[in-house]
């Protein structure tokens, strides 16, 4: 299956369990796959053919700066579900979200989920 990918996608929101996240909050990374059919846009050129991927950048922007989660783990499943919502072709998704600077002692580059979701007929 073909894909399109969304990436480094990066937004100040308000997310985490504690309440200094909740306070101060930080930058998170979004990273979206998005799997569909694009021979249609490919034999067509036109945008009305495929996921556009400016749509995708705002439906995930909503999401993740909308209300604050405790859980990157939800702000995922959030993040899948909108874009299962708002479009059709979407026939499966790969959704990470990265969190540069958790509250964790220790050296680290940084911390990620990645879920992995298929629309359900």
């Amino acid at each position: 299956m073909d894909k399109i990918r969304v990436n480094g996608i990066k937004l100040y929101a308000y997310h985490g369990v504690l309440s200094a996240e909740r306070e101060i909050g930080q930058y998170f990374l979004v990273d979206c796959v998005i799997h569909t059919d694009l021979r249609p846009a490919g034999q067509s050129d036109e945008v009305n053919d495929t996921i556009n991927y400016a749509d995708v950048y705002d439906v995930i922007e909503a999401e993740v700066i909308i209300e604050p989660v405790n859980l990157i783990e939800h702000l995922a499943e959030k993040i899948a579900t909108a874009i299962f919502k708002g479009f059709a072709k979407a026939q499966k998704l790969e959704i990470k979200v990265t969190k540069p600077s958790p509250p964790i002692d220790g050296s680290y580059e940084n911390v990620s989920v990645e879920i992995v979701r298929e629309r359900e007929n």
